[in-house]
Order: structure tokens, then sequence, then C-alpha cells
């Protein structure tokens, strides 16, 4: 939860008097495409996002990271665009574009002058049905994902802690490969395998259009029909269940890699707003996240950085809007002469607190106030608008959830908090991970290593 700067008259504000939200509209072609629509038009712009609903989580073992791979394929050409057409093309037009993978989903996304919604949908449409995936292009985009990968992940000691510590905290839920994929999978795809990938899950059934800005519902509902009608749908097939094994005991692992401090990370097993039995229990997880890490004021920056002074840096984080179930992260990096041990006992301390108090009336309208301000905050972008309806749409959520969120955090109480800390941050469902620092070698070390 993001710490903001909060007027006092937000305390006593209800959400709605602060913004008078926009209706969104609906709108399905026979097709199967779901067209959704926001109107904004504080600024002459439009935001358009595609959503696809396949992401890591969907991959099987051999192919992992074959969504994100496509991603960067789908800018590789087209029956009728050539490679680098479509950034080129919307760039004359004065837009902004790009895309991103996720575990859930994949989307690609331009900002344009208004006008311009033509131009994107006319791009869009050509590629969720017409990509020319090309040998020589997947060669040349091989070799980028291998140096993002290097980037991101190899080279920065908590991204790559944490791969290997999703791979231990999932048996067998799909989330414990990385977006990315593994180096073997990256190495070895094949054209087929991404063609394959493409004719499966990139069709109009299974792909949301999000528009936001200075635009008519009904004139986007018919560029929608014109660029995009006519596309065929395919036969989607359900995923199998994916439901994580249930963890019997609590686990341990060290990573060693180079880097400059260590780090310890504690996360328990918990279920999203998409499979919660309760969907009560998901806000109350929001809120117990808020409560720990919700800025200066909250528990794990007042206690353990400026208090007993053992920490540098902590956090706590909930993924609320997964399509599986989550985690509920801790994570710290110890004080000079701390040591993780040290962390992780205080770190489960601030937990056995939140299982036996309840929290108190100042903490929880801190929390609601913050939600509320980042609520608004955020509805000043249309990108964010527009992701927030397709999150919530792509994972299964159903987008109306999203206008939810703040009056649900709002109903949370101190005892629904207190139990679910005692529900699920249980030392059975816990895992936990010591980032052991290894000498950084410099290039003149590996220099001499020859």
């Amino acid at each position: 939860m993001k710490n903001r700067l909060l007027c006092t008259v937000l305390l006593c504000l209800p959400a709605m008097s602060l913004h008078a939200e926009a209706k969104v509209f609906e709108k399905t072609l026979k097709n199967g495409l779901k067209v959704l629509v926001k109107e904004d038009h504080r600024s002459p712009i439009a935001v358009s996002q595609v959503w696809y609903k396949v992401g890591s989580s969907y991959e099987p073992g051999g192919i992992t990271g074959v969504s994100h791979m496509l991603e960067h394929m789908m800018f590789k050409g087209t029956d009728k665009h050539a490679a680098g057409e479509f950034s080129r093309i919307i760039a004359e037009n004065g837009g902004e574009e790009n895309a991103f993978t996720g575990q859930d989903y994949t989307a690609y996304f331009q900002t344009m002058e208004a006008s311009r919604l033509p131009v994107s949908f006319e791009l869009e449409a050509d590629r969720m049905r017409g990509l020319h995936l090309l040998a020589e292009e997947l060669k040349k985009e091989l070799q980028v994902v291998t140096e993002e990968r290097r980037m991101r992940t190899d080279d920065n000691p908590q991204a790559k802690m944490n791969e290997h510590f999703m791979a231990m905290v999932y048996a067998n839920s799909s989330y414990k490969n990385p977006v990315i994929g593994w180096p073997a999978d990256i190495a070895n795809y094949t054209v087929e395998d991404l063609q394959a990938w493409y004719q499966r899950w990139y069709a109009p059934n299974n792909a949301t259009l999000v528009v936001v800005g200075d635009v008519q519902p009904n004139a986007v509902f018919a560029l929608a029909e014109q660029y995009f009608g006519e596309l065929k749908p395919s036969e989607i097939k359900p995923l199998k269940p994916q439901t994580e094994i249930e963890q019997l005991g609590v686990r341990y692992m060290t990573v060693k890699v180079p880097a400059k401090l260590p780090s310890v990370v504690l996360a328990y097993k918990v279920p999203s707003l998409k499979t919660a039995i309760d969907e009560n229990e998901a806000y109350a997880l929001e809120v117990l996240a808020g409560v720990l890490d919700g800025g200066n004021s909250a528990r794990l920056s007042s206690t353990l950085i400026r208090g007993q002074q053992i920490a540098v840096s902590t956090g706590a984080s909930y993924d609320l809007n997964s399509r599986l179930s989550s985690l509920f992260e801790l994570e710290a990096t110890p004080a000079e002469h701390k040591s993780v041990n040290d962390l992780e006992a205080a770190l489960k301390v601030e937990v056995t607190k939140l299982q036996k108090d309840l929290i108190t009336s100042n903490e929880l309208q801190r929390i609601k106030a913050q939600v509320l301000a980042t609520d608004i905050y955020q509805k000043d972008s249309a990108f964010y608008q527009a992701m927030e309806l397709g999150t919530f749409e792509t994972v299964g959520l159903g987008w109306q959830k999203a206008g939810e969120y703040v009056a649900k955090i709002n109903q949370v109480t101190p005892e629904q908090v207190r139990a679910v800390a005692q529900k699920y941050l249980i030392e059975d469902h816990l895992n936990i991970a010591y980032l052991e620092p290894q000498t950084i070698k410099t290039s003149s070390d590996k220099k001499g290593a020859h």
C-alpha cells in the first residue's frame, strides 16, 4: 500500500463525494470480444488496451515464458505490416504504445489523441488474428529476451531470490514459474511453439478491449464493430484446475548470490479475492498489509526501523487480484550488526500481535483514508482506470468489482483483521527465504579468472 500525504478532511468524507465515478459502458460483439468504455473528458486523449486471458500461469512445463515471448513477437509483423511498422505508425500519429505480461494476462496498449483511436483499433485487430511469425525475427528477439532476463533477474539479487523462492513456495500451482520463463525453455522456443500458443489464446472471445478517455461510448462500439467485428472466434477450452496442494509444515531455503546486503522473506499461503470463499477475508488481508506497511506510521517501519533499529527496510504485500490463490509476504533487510534470524523473529512477533490483539481504530482509519486517497489520485490517470477495469475483468472477477474496492475496505472491522491473521498467518503455511550475500566480482576479478 503506497504512502500518501493525506488531508485530514479525507478521514470524514465519503468516497463518492470526492470523486463522482464515471459510468462504464459494456458491449460484447458477436464474436465474443468484450468492449468496455469509460468517458473521461479532462484531456483530449484516449487510452486503448487489449487484454488477453493468458499469462505465465497458463503455461505447461517446457515452454515457460512463452506468453512473454509472444508479447515481444506481436510487434514483429503481420500479413499487412512489416516488423516494426506497428510502433512506427503509432509514433507517427503522436501516440505511445507498449505491452506487458503477467501471471494471469497479456495486455497491449496505446495512448493517443482521441481522434486517432481508429489507428489503434486497425493495428490491434490486424495482429489479433493476422500475426506473421518468422524464424529470423524469433532468433533476434530470443537474444533480446535473454538479455532482459539477465538484467532483470540474473543480475538482480532480490529478483533472483524471489524466483527461487516461488519455485519452493508452490508445489503444483503454476505461479511457481517465472513470467519471463526458465533459461532452458527460453533457449529452445520454436516458431511452432509460438504459433500454437498464439492460435490457442489470441482470439476475440478470449480478449477484452478497454477504452478510457475523451470518447463517446457508442462511437467506440461502432469502431470496435468496424475493425474487430469480422474476426473469427476460437474454441477456448477451459484450463484444468490448478489448485495448490495443502502445505503441511514450514519451508526454509537459503539463496546464495552476489549481493551487498542480506535479507529475509516470509510468505504465507492465502486466498485471493477470486478464490476466497468469503470475499471479506480478502479485503481484511488487504487491510492487514496496510497495518504492517502503509507508510512511516505503519507497524513494521515504526517498530523495526525507527523503534528497535534492527532493520533498514521492511515491507508487507498481498495481491488481492490474483486469478489463483496468493501469498501474504513480509520482507526485511537487517541493520548493521543484526542478522536475518533477528529479523525473522521480530517479524513473527508482529504477526503474533495481530493474532492476539485487535488493531486500533486509528490504524484502521489511517488505512481507509489512504485507500480512499490513493483511489482518488489514481482516477486522475486514464491509463490506471483502464488498467483497473482490464485486470478485474481478465482475472475473472468482472470489471464491476473494481468499483466496489473502496466501499469494501471501508467495511472491514478490527475483528475481521484479527480473524484472518489467526486463520492464515500460521506456521504450517509459512515459507522463509534468506538471502546470503556472496562476494560481488568486479570486471577486473572476472578478467583475472582467465
